[in-house]
């Protein structure tokens, strides 16, 4: 990679950190899906049938366990009786008292509608990676419990019953979906139910009269799935605890109880089994996705044929409560919780199937009204299907491995076989010891899923290795580069030798052989070939580091500089360290703000005395940036809010134009004037327009809002104006090249006034506030790094005082921008802040509950996760706009390169990466899990992010002037100064020809004195 130049370096950042950021799948995430195992089913003597001739499934999208057994008053009273709290579902609730059992079915992450209802039907939780997908495509076929049926009957949504559909045996599923259009999360949405329960109702009207149908019902093992979306859909669009959410309770519980009627008296026997769940819950500001337990605690209740009675303590709480259902007066009802794949394993059961293929759910026997024989059998039944699985997967890991070593529980040298082990449980059943069978049983299945586990784990510390090698070799191939390019500028030529060449290239023939052998997939050697690369790149640039070290640290010879250079490494680290803290407790950002609003005091009193005003307001902005961490991340739909944040940007804008020339030329820091302001009303006219732009699209977003909140739907005229407002906002900067005007302040406000019209379209709550807050902190960080670096300056050149950098014998190439110096480094530790506080200032990214859809409703009220999700991207991009703009800014304002700093902050950054892919659990809970996983991710995109910004900021700051001095030439500059070098800066005039490997032509350079 001879002559790395910045191009070439942010591309391959982009494409190291897209393709490690994969390494998480192929590490935690290899999908559980193996074939080729032999299906298991209860061997029954001639004439005995199944528990069940017919499994009725009831999935109560979005339904969370509390909400389904506590009380409540009537959510749209008639009368003050109505008041009086109760149950909203007394229909499920008799069931649970006198017909079936019930419990919790404890969910996994990601709880979305796709991995909930893959575990309940398929019995296997399946990799996050399907997330790709949308969750709506099978990655893989998986088998199911409607494949393994005779014929299943299922009606919902267009998302959720096609993926079961897809791979199945040809003509066992039917599937009945309705329109995506009727997916309004602006209206009620039990209208969703109704279809289902209607639909259903006609099947079984259409049977009376159709024979065929009327046979195809009534034979065995059959299953019909009622898919009800409509409370996810209501807890989505008005929040759990609303009344539209708790009166779809109220029509589930109405549309199960005639559904159930409907098939008693259709089949005139006691021969159907019916299970009521959910895929997930629902949190208390309306979404789910990740680990909280309101999200993962789901209802189950089973009851009819096969399914046994409640058990009942009429004395005393029965077990299995807690005080999570301490306030569902069930308190004398057993309580029985499961995990989410083992309603599969009873739903197979039930119908006396084949347990799905893959499942690895464990059959609650508490649900079965089996006695103890049976359930021993059907339990040892269970086992034998989970050890096939790992027969299967260790077969197929012995064929790519070298060396396999096997899971020493169930290896030979052990002496306890799977064979064995099922030989002395099938010896108790037959002896009559069934409470022992069953507890070898379960203790077998128990093996079986450690041993899967360790074969899906069998390659994890090979793989974290080499991913831990890869970052550090990346981080320490950004840092060489950023030295080659813009510290020592080029001035060391790349050396390699023979014996490095070979040493690098046989390390990389030696893994990739080990690969082939194996059959790895392809992307273990991508992971092999970024270090080897990485680290015979820092290897023949070694030279540049020699150099590097001694600009940087060539002044540094007394104690007193040593030691506050190591205090200085102490603090970065420090802050680096807490921004990983900063993604769990996002108040560590406070703390970091409030510390950041007193740095100007470590440029000395004399900068302060001269620059108090703008001292004065970093210290208001920090303080006020602080505030926004401590508000809660899950927000509620606040008009006032949303008017107060719009109505501050249009104030600041329209005094903007009234104090133009006085800001313009004090933000220069040029004494010239500016020009007439009749020669700037086509710009002056724009800005206008934009702020119009802003009244309109607060006008608009007001009355989507109240529209939305009456349940009125979202009119037709808001939709098309919140859309043209968005889309010709954006388009703005385009208008403004008809009379440019480059003072980089008015830029700064072109692109400020740009977004601010999606911000408030996309707000709902304080994050308006934060947006103006947010631009206020940059554009006086930007001032306040330039008046510092230009202060620094002015007392290097004073008497006495020689220039420390330029002492050191090292030769530096004439250059356009300045070399980097170790001060430069705090620039991009602020900017990494910054950056951090993008992110999460108004939310927690790391969570998918933290974004709300009341805002997209404004646009797009149609449930369109791809459509809506681009939506809420667009609004998480912008303060990323801002901050690349005033960071290119700055880059000129101090006159380093324009990649420099973006540089340093992608070495910095993967600090942060390496640190959570090391924390990253793989036991305790799923909330732990499924966050230490996303932080992984969103950390190393951070690079990706950074990378693209870069281009960003020049695409902004294109043509900008820092000064309003356009004029003033590189050689003008040269001329004040005399020819003489500044803080070991190169003079600012470059030649004609080469320049860090790339051609260069004479052109103005900004005055980055600001005098």
């Amino acid at each position: 990679m001879a002559g790395v130049g910045r191009v070439k370096f942010l591309a391959i950042a982009m494409v190291f950190h897209l393709i490690y950021i994969y390494s998480i799948f192929d590490i935690y995430f290899v999908s559980p899906i193996v074939s080729g195992m032999r299906l298991f089913q209860p061997d029954r003597p001639a004439g005995v049938k199944a528990p069940a001739d017919r499994l009725v499934l009831f999935v109560g999208d979005g339904l969370r366990a509390d909400k389904s057994f506590q009380t409540f008053p009537e959510p749209y009273p008639k009368t003050d009786e109505d008041l009086t709290p109760r149950h909203l579902a007394p229909y499920l609730r008799s069931r649970v008292l006198e017909h079936g059992t019930f419990g919790v079915s404890h969910t996994r992450v990601p709880t979305e509608s796709r991995p909930g209802h893959v575990a309940l039907i398929a019995g296997l939780y399946e990799d996050v990676s399907a997330v790709a997908t949308g969750w709506k495509l099978n990655p893989v076929n998986f088998d199911s419990v409607f494949n393994r049926s005779r014929h299943t009957w299922s009606w919902g949504s267009p998302d959720i019953l096609p993926m079961f559909e897809h791979g199945a045996t040809p003509g066992t599923i039917d599937a009945y979906c309705y329109d995506a259009d009727f997916e309004d999360f602006s209206l009620d949405a039990f209208h969703l139910d109704l279809w289902v329960f209607d639909h259903v109702k006609e099947m079984f009207a259409a049977a009376e009269n159709n024979k065929t149908l009327n046979d195809a019902l009534r034979q065995d093992k059959i299953v019909f799935f009622l898919h009800l979306l409509g409370l996810d859909t209501a807890g989505h669009g008005f929040r759990p605890y609303s009344k539209e959410y708790l009166n779809n309770i109220k029509v589930v519980d109405d549309g199960v109880r005639e559904i159930t009627d409907l098939i008693q008296k259709f089949y005139a026997d006691d021969r159907t089994a019916f299970v009521f769940t959910a895929d997930h819950g629902m949190s208390d500001w309306g979404s789910h996705g990740d680990g909280h337990p309101d999200n993962t605690r789901t209802p189950l209740i089973a009851w009819g044929s096969g399914v046994a009675k409640p058990v009942v303590h009429p004395d005393a709480v029965a077990p299995g409560h807690d005080h999570y259902s301490s306030d569902w007066d069930l308190d004398q009802v057993q309580r029985h919780d499961v995990q989410q794949a083992d309603v599969a394993a009873l739903m197979a059961y039930l119908l006396g199937v084949e347990f799905p293929a893959n499942s690895v759910g464990e059959l609650p026997l508490s649900y079965l009204s089996a006695d103890i024989k049976e359930k021993a059998k059907a339990s040892m039944l269970n086992a034998q299907e989970i050890l096939e699985m790992y027969r299967v997967k260790e077969i197929s890991k012995k064929k790519g491995e070298l060396r396999y070593q096997p899971y020493k529980p169930l290896s030979e040298n052990n002496g306890v076989l799977a064979e064995n082990r099922l030989s002395s449980i099938k010896d108790l059943i037959d002896s009559g010891n069934f409470e022992e069978a069953i507890e070898e049983s379960a203790a077998l299945m128990r093996i079986g899923l450690e041993g899967m586990r360790y074969l899906q784990t069998y390659d994890w510390l090979f793989l974290r290795a080499l991913i831990t090698i890869g970052y550090l070799g990346w981080i320490a191939f950004a840092l060489t580069t950023v030295i080659d390019l813009h510290v020592v500028q080029g001035t060391a030529q790349p050396s390699r030798s023979i014996p490095g060449v070979v040493f690098f290239s046989s390390a990389l023939a030696v893994l990739y052989a080990s690969f082939i052998i194996s059959h790895s997939p392809l992307t273990y050697y991508a992971y092999a070939f970024f270090p080897v690369v990485f680290w015979e790149e820092v290897f023949a640039r070694r030279e540049s580091l020699i150099k590097g070290r001694q600009v940087l640290f060539g002044h540094i010879k007394t104690g007193t500089n040593i030691l506050s250079l190591g205090l200085s490494v102490i603090i970065y680290v420090g802050i680096i360290n807490s921004l990983a803290l900063g993604y769990i407790y996002r108040e560590i950002l406070t703390v970091l703000f409030i510390i950041g609003a007193f740095f100007p005091l470590a440029l000395g009193t004399s900068f302060l005395q001269k620059h108090v005003v703008l001292a004065a307001t970093w210290l208001a902005s920090c303080f006020m940036m602080s505030t926004f961490t401590l508000l809660p991340a899950n927000k509620v739909e606040n008009i006032p809010l949303i008017m107060l944040g719009g109505t501050l940007m249009v104030t600041v804008s329209l005094l903007y134009l009234i104090f133009e020339e006085k800001l313009l030329t004090d933000f220069s820091g040029s004494t010239k004037p500016r020009p007439p302001r009749k020669n700037n009303q086509i710009s002056r006219a724009l800005i206008g327009v934009q702020i119009g732009l802003i009244i309109l699209a607060m006008l608009v977003t007001r009355s989507s809002a109240l529209s939305l909140q009456a349940k009125l739907g979202l009119p037709r005229g808001n939709q098309v104006v919140g859309w043209l407002v968005m889309v010709v906002s954006l388009l703005m900067p385009l208008a403004h090249r008809f009379q440019p005007n480059n003072h980089y302040l008015q830029r700064l406000l072109v692109i400020f006034l740009t977004f601010a019209p999606t911000f408030v379209i996309l707000t709902i709550s304080y994050e308006g506030l934060f947006y103006l807050t947010f631009c206020l902190t940059l554009v006086t960080w930007v001032r306040l790094e330039h008046h510092g670096y230009v202060y620094s300056q002015e007392a290097a050149e004073k008497p006495n005082q020689p220039d420390s950098i330029a002492e050191t014998a090292v030769e530096v190439v004439t250059s356009q921008f300045r070399p980097l110096g170790l001060s430069d480094a705090r620039v991009a530790l602020f900017f990494f802040v910054l950056l951090q506080s993008a992110f999460f200032s108004t939310g927690n990214i790391a969570s998918i509950s933290a974004f709300s859809l009341e805002s997209v409703m404004r646009l797009m009220p149609i449930f369109d996760p791809f459509s809506q999700g681009a939506l809420l991207l667009i609004k998480l991009m912008i303060p990323f706009a801002l901050i690349s703009a005033n960071l290119g800014i700055l880059n000129r304002r101090i006159g380093v390169a324009p990649s420099a700093l973006f540089m340093v902050a992608m070495a910095m950054s993967d600090i942060l990466t390496l640190y959570f892919f090391w924390v990253v659990k793989d036991e305790g809970s799923w909330l732990e899990i499924g966050s230490t996983i996303t932080h992984f991710a969103i950390a190393s995109m951070l690079c990706v992010f950074v990378a693209a910004l870069e281009g960003v900021s020049g695409l902004f700051i294109g043509g900008v002037e820092v000064d309003g001095s356009p004029e003033k030439t590189a050689k003008g500059k040269a001329e004040v100064e005399g020819g003489r070098k500044t803080n070991g800066a190169a003079p600012l005039e470059a030649p004609a020809g080469e320049v860090n490997g790339e051609t260069k032509r004479e052109e103005p350079v900004p005055d980055i004195g600001g005098q």
